[in-house]
């Protein structure tokens, strides 16, 4: 069968259109390489404003301000619980070391977990570095407005794959603390406590503290302290008063 010209020269179009959409995806490609955003690195994280936590997930460079005082109020009563006891052997069996915000390097992805803890068995020496390499066995974040969405997603994510073995999360707004045991690659809850419930659970449930240790105590009247109640009448006030209203 005879070769048509028009073929040839619809085949000679077609190779053209074919090299024109390489061209076009290869610039494509190009333009978006460059206008992509560039991998975050550790020295982002140093030059971090000093009252931003700095933290790096997936090449993305997360900041977030210092916490609220309702934050730092339930971070510091947890650590008084637990410190003790587990870093310190006091009312206790110790073995822990504990500390409050480190800076993990956990293999591209740098994290500050408001607290950690390892097992002395897993890191019997500090690291001289100003941070952690080594993943913990349990971690704690206080969930707030700014980085409940962080903590509870991509981070959490992180430190399932590091194989931290437990998580704690409090939120001092629901007043509440779940913990939450990895089991594979996912995490299992255990359990959920409320208000002043008693805390006794792993991997410290060697002990037993009460979880309204953790909340700013409630304020019966309003703009009063609880500490600053009115006081109550006494029963000779009380007396007084009947006799003066007859």
């Amino acid at each position: 069968m005879p070769f048509d010209s028009a073929c040839a020269d619809q085949v000679e179009l077609d190779d053209d259109a074919i090299e024109d959409n390489k061209n076009a995806m290869s610039k494509s490609q190009t333009s978006k390489s460059e206008t992509a955003s560039p991998r975050a690195t550790y020295q982002d994280v140093l030059d971090a404003p000093p009252h931003m936590v700095a933290e790096i997930v997936d090449d993305t460079l997360y900041t977030h301000p210092r916490p609220a005082p309702t934050h730092g109020e339930a971070s510091s009563g947890l650590m008084g619980c637990i410190v003790p006891p587990f870093r310190f052997g006091r009312g206790g069996p110790g073995g822990w070391r504990i500390h409050f915000e480190p800076e993990l390097h956990l293999g591209e992805d740098i994290v500050v977990p408001d607290i950690a803890g390892w097992r002395r068995e897993r890191m019997s020496e500090l690291p001289k570095t100003a941070f952690f390499t080594l993943a913990p066995d349990w971690v704690c974040e206080i969930l707030s407005p700014s980085t409940r969405k962080f903590d509870l997603g991509d981070k959490r994510a992180v430190y399932a794959r590091e194989g931290v073995d437990y998580l704690w999360l409090v939120d001092p707004d629901a007043r509440s603390l779940e913990v939450l045991k990895l089991r594979g690659i996912g995490w299992l809850s255990i359990d959920k406590l409320f208000d002043e419930a008693t805390v006794s659970l792993p991997p410290f449930e060697a002990i037993g503290f009460n979880l309204g240790d953790l909340w700013p105590p409630h304020a019966v009247h309003k703009g009063i302290p609880a500490n600053e109640q009115p006081n109550k009448p006494t029963a000779e006030s009380a007396s007084e008063l009947l006799e003066a209203a007859k």
